[in-house]
């Protein structure tokens, strides 16, 4: 894709949702931190059911890690590697307490150092909390950044280095959402709604959907 096509595909996203936001609710840049953490290989509605009720009632690290490993599963049993997500949350929240305040931290070698938080949810917090333009490659993104010929990249890491040094600055910082909502709903894996695209022009993908 050249220039102008990058520069316009954004444009049109923009126009379309000039303040995206995360479909993940939460209250507070720890609540976020640990919805990302639980969010892993789940859905957003899944794990938004889960933390309504967890927020409630361990609306942060102190009460959170008072609850344990055991009730906290109870809370998110639902959600895929319940275990092993509760496992590391309660240790996220002895380590962000001991060394953090018991918030998340703003950067990314310290995010990272949190069990359970890898980049992808280190880059979400660093741009959704303190408004670094990162972007967090998912499997919707990373899928339409090859798609579309907007990125291609064989890794994660690969598609998310070649955004940020080929998307325009003034479209980073939201960058990231627009193409995880548009990759959500409209560029799905099985079956992409290219008749409702308003990209399609741009796209590099051959074998475009046609109406139903």
């Amino acid at each position: 894709m050249k220039a102008a096509e990058r520069f316009e595909f954004f444009r049109r996203l923009r126009d379309a949702n000039p303040a995206p936001q995360t479909e993940l609710e939460y209250a507070s840049p720890f609540q976020l931190l640990i919805a990302v953490i639980l969010s892993a290989q789940a859905t957003d509605r899944s794990v938004n059911l889960a933390t309504r009720r967890l927020f409630a009632d361990a609306p942060d690290a102190a009460s959170l890690l008072a609850l344990g490993e055991e009730k906290l599963a109870d809370y998110i049993c639902r959600i895929g590697l319940y275990r092993t997500k509760a496992k590391n949350v309660i240790a996220t929240c002895r380590q962000l307490l001991a060394q953090h305040n018991g918030e998340p931290p703003n950067s990314r070698e310290a995010l990272e150092a949190l069990p359970g938080v890898g980049r992808k949810t280190a880059n979400v917090v660093l741009n959704v909390v303190f408004g670094e333009p990162t972007i967090a490659v998912d499997t919707h993104l990373f899928r339409l950044a090859n798609r579309t010929g907007l990125a291609p990249g064989k890794t994660p890491l690969a598609v998310e280095t070649a955004l940020l040094r080929l998307i325009p600055k003034e479209f980073r910082q939201h960058a990231h959402h627009w193409l995880i909502l548009h990759g959500r709903y409209i560029c799905k894996a099985r079956r992409p709604e290219c008749w409702q695209c308003s990209l399609t022009d741009l796209c590099r993908y051959r074998e475009k959907s046609p109406s139903p």
